[in-house]
Order: C-alpha cells, then sequence, then structure tokens
C-alpha cells in the first residue's frame, strides 16, 4: 500500500534559520557599512582636505613666499624645489603629482604632491590616529549595537519558540491519534505547554471535538461490520438454499424455473456484494493479515463458483496460465477482485467465450461480450454506472437484429469500482480496453508478485 512521508521541517527549525538569518544579515550589513565608512573617510574627506590644504597652503605662498607648510598633529606638510628634493623624507623623494597610498599600520595615510612655480608641496596625512577614534568612536559602539541587536533577536526567538510550543505540541498529538483507539482527553488544553492563545485554544478544543466524532464514527463502523456479517448473510443465504431447492424439484414451468434463476443469480450478486463491502470495511479499518496467496489458486476457484450460476448460456470460460503468481495479501481480497473481474465478464457477454490468462505479474480477463462505448469507458469506475443493458441480438448469419433485445442484466453498478478501491489500495494498476459489440479486456497487474513455473 503506497503511504506518504510526512516533512521532515519543524517549524521551530524554521523559525531558528530565520533568527540565523536575519543575524547574519545584520552583522554582514555592519561590515559592508563600516567598509563603505571607511572607504569614503579616505576618498572623499581625507583627499578633499588635503586638496583644500594644498590650495590654502599655495595661496598663502602667492603673498609671503616664506610661509611654512602646514603643520599638526595628523598633518605634517613638506616644500622643495623641483627636481631637488633634497628638502623631502626619502619615502616622498620618488612620488609624483597626486595622491598616494603609504605602507603603514593604517589603511588611511595619505600623501598629495602639488607642483607650482618650480616648487613642490608635500601633505602627509597620518591616519594613525584616525584610526584610533574610528576603533574608539566608531567601531566599539558599533559592537555594542550588533550585541544588543543580536540580544534583541534571540529575545524575540526564544519569544516566538515559546509562541509555537503549543502549536507543536498539537502537530505532536494528532501524529498519536489513531482512530481504533481514539482518546478525548488527548487535547486537553491543561497539558498544552507555555501560555496558549485564544486561537490554539479554539484549535485545541476543535480538534477534540473532531477526535470524539472520529472515535464514535469508528465504533459505528465496527458495529456495523460485527452485524452486517451475520443480519445480511443469513437471509441470503436461506433465500440460496431455498431456490435451489425450488430449481431441484422437476418438472417445473418455464416461466417458474426463469423466475428461480433470476433469484439465484441475484442472491449470488448480493452475497459477493455484501461480501466485498464487509470485506472492504474491516480492511479499511482493522487490516487483514497478508500471507502468500497464489492467484492461480484463487482463479481456479472463482470459475468453479462462476460455472454454478451461468444458467446455462452458451459461454466457455477458459484458463491459460503460463506461470505461477503468487501475492503478499489477504486471500479474501484476491477472491473479491476476482469474483467482480470474472464475473462482471460472465455477465455481459451472452455467447461466445471469457478467457482469463495468467502471465509474469499480470491477469487479463478478456470477453467477446457487448463491449462498451468511448463515453463508458470513461465512466466505468463511478459508483452505480451501469453499461448499455440492452443491445441487439445477432442473427444467425452474423447479421444485427434490432428487433431482438437482450435481457436486463442483473448488478449494481459497484462491481468495477469496488475493484479499482482494490487496486489503489493495494498499488494493482488496471487497465482496460473495450470495443462496443466485440468484447472487454481487462489487465491487472502485481508489480511486487512473486514469479514461478515460467513456461
Amino acid at each position: 500500500m503506497p503511504s506518504s512521508t510526512p516533512p521532515s521541517r519543524r517549524l521551530s527549525h524554521r523559525l531558528g534559520r530565520a533568527f540565523v538569518l536575519q543575524a547574519v544579515v545584520i552583522s554582514v550589513t555592519a561590515i559592508v557599512g563600516v567598509w563603505a565608512a571607511a572607504l569614503t573617510i579616505e576618498r572623499v574627506l581625507i583627499k578633499r582636505a588635503l586638496h583644500e590644504e594644498a590650495d590654502h597652503y599655495w595661496r598663502l605662498r602667492t603673498d609671503d613666499k616664506t610661509v611654512s607648510p602646514p603643520r599638526t598633529l595628523n598633518l605634517t606638510g613638506y616644500v622643495a624645489q623641483t627636481g631637488q628634493p633634497d628638502g623631502l623624507p626619502d619615502e616622498l623623494r620618488d612620488l609624483g603629482p597626486g595622491y598616494h597610498r603609504l605602507d603603514s599600520t593604517s589603511d588611511m595615510t595619505v600623501v598629495y604632491v602639488s607642483e607650482r612655480d618650480g616648487d613642490r608641496l608635500a601633505l602627509k596625512f597620518d591616519g594613525e590616529q584616525v584610526r584610533e577614534l574610528s576603533v574608539l568612536f566608531g567601531l566599539a559602539p558599533l559592537g555594542l549595537v550588533l550585541a544588543l541587536l543580536y540580544f534583541a533577536a534571540w529575545v524575540a526567538y526564544r519569544t516566538g519558540r515559546r509562541a509555537i510550543s503549543p502549536i507543536e505540541w498539537l502537530a505532536r498529538q494528532v501524529g498519536r491519534v489513531a482512530p481504533d483507539r481514539a482518546d478525548p482527553r488527548v487535547f486537553d488544553v491543561a497539558n498544552m505547554p507555555g501560555n496558549a492563545d485564544a486561537e490554539v485554544v479554539a484549535l485545541a478544543q476543535a480538534l477534540s471535538m473532531l477526535n470524539t466524532r472520529v472515535r464514535e464514527f469508528a465504533d459505528r463502523e465496527r458495529t456495523f461490520t460485527r452485524d452486517a456479517s451475520h443480519e445480511l448473510r443469513s437471509p441470503l443465504t436461506v433465500i440460496r438454499i431455498a431456490s435451489e431447492a425450488l430449481l431441484a424439484r422437476k418438472p417445473l414451468d418455464d416461466e417458474t424455473e426463469s423466475m428461480l434463476r433470476r433469484i439465484r443469480r441475484s442472491v449470488s450478486d448480493m452475497e459477493g456484494l455484501t461480501e466485498a463491502f464487509l470485506l472492504l470495511a474491516r480492511e479499511s479499518e482493522l487490516g487483514l493479515s497478508a500471507e502468500p496467496t497464489s492467484i492461480n489458486g484463487a482463479v481456479e476457484e472463482v470459475l468453479e463458483r462462476t460455472s454454478m450460476v451461468m444458467d446455462e448460456r452458451p459461454v466457455s470460460l477458459e484458463l491459460s496460465a503460463q506461470c505461477q503468481l503468487e501475492v503478499e495479501a489477504s486471500p479474501q481480497v484476491v477472491s473479491v477482485l476476482l469474483d467482480n473481474l470474472v464475473g462482471n465478464a460472465v455477465k455481459f457477454t451472452d455467447a461466445g467465450k471469457v478467457s482469463i490468462r495468467i502471465g509474469e505479474r499480470f491477469l487479463e480477463v478478456s470477453d467477446t461480450g457487448v463491449g462498451m462505448s468511448a463515453d463508458q469507458l470513461e465512466q466505468m469506475f463511478r459508483p452505480f454506472f451501469r453499461g448499455q443493458d440492452t443491445q441487439p441480438l445477432p442473427d444467425p448469419a452474423g447479421a444485427r437484429r434490432p428487433d431482438a433485445k437482450r435481457p436486463r442484466r442483473g448488478g449494481h453498478g459497484v462491481g468495477l469500482t469496488i475493484v479499482q478501491r482494490i487496486s489503489d489500495r493495494f498499488g494493482w494498476p488496471v487497465t482496460v480496453e473495450s470495443e462496443l459489440g466485440r468484447g472487454t479486456r481487462i489487465v491487472v497487474e502485481f508489480p511486487s508478485a512473486r514469479v514461478s513455473g515460467t513456461d
């Protein structure tokens, strides 16, 4: 039987991942912000300041040639004649006009060189002080802010976990519920962890009511299958035995014998239908024990039962087995499946043959009956749908006689529906091919069957 695997993701895990992602985004944003700030200080503020200092110095020097170059805590100026760099430090002598970065402990140590009227001015900005200030007034506050943000995220995560803990508890409780042992106290709000919100309490109460109803339905189903097993079978058995006893009394007029045979066919149909419904009800609730079941043996038993209720119609039953098939399933399930397939083929075949072929992991049932149209094929598995009950009968020459109609057939239109339910439940695919007036072919596959004695 196919089974579904529940998702492995949990709500708390998703919440945790969301907060971790939030912390990562905050960290990356902070790092990018610090890098952008450093880049802005170097390329905008420092370089702009150096350029303006140089312009200011050259204006002063125009009026006074003896003015000294600027010298502050972070800025040092050097002046020398162009081509005579003796007045410059060794590290600045080979630098041409423009901005230069010197190797130092700080990435913000920048030199700006400019020339005017045969003189060269070199302004050196010492970024060590700026680095210390940025650590003191930039990185330290940033670290504190990040710590506060991480703490706030952790508190929010803990609060979120506490908020969703009742929902996780409900999910675990739902996973423990089974119809055959439903306990109304399983969703008791008093056992719920944390401070549950009103919506969660309402959900728990609704689940408790649903659990109670499921338990009541399961009890009613068990009671029905137990009572129906006796109350429905006993009257049908009495009617069948009585009809067979009456048929054994000879002579009988044709009309009486025909009515008795119809009664016997209807009783046989009802017995099979009752058995199928009860079987499916019991299997869905309690599960039938699976055991090695021979498809070949089950087919032979079905053919033997079917031949007893065919009313001497000119229909032959043929069986060909290319191998021995064995499936892990309840013998009753296999019997119901084959009874409906073979019985349906016989029911809609007035003359000709019904062939059953057993191949490697498949069973084929084909007939030379009335067949079905394309529209009927689309509806054949619908509950209570029945194919055409009347079709023109062929005359001896093989032509259709419109004035001669087949009698209405027995059945309730649920045989193939039962076949489909069994097919879906046990993973036995069913394929149907049919042509109106020529017959029907149904193939049931048994993918996991054991094969032996292959020809």
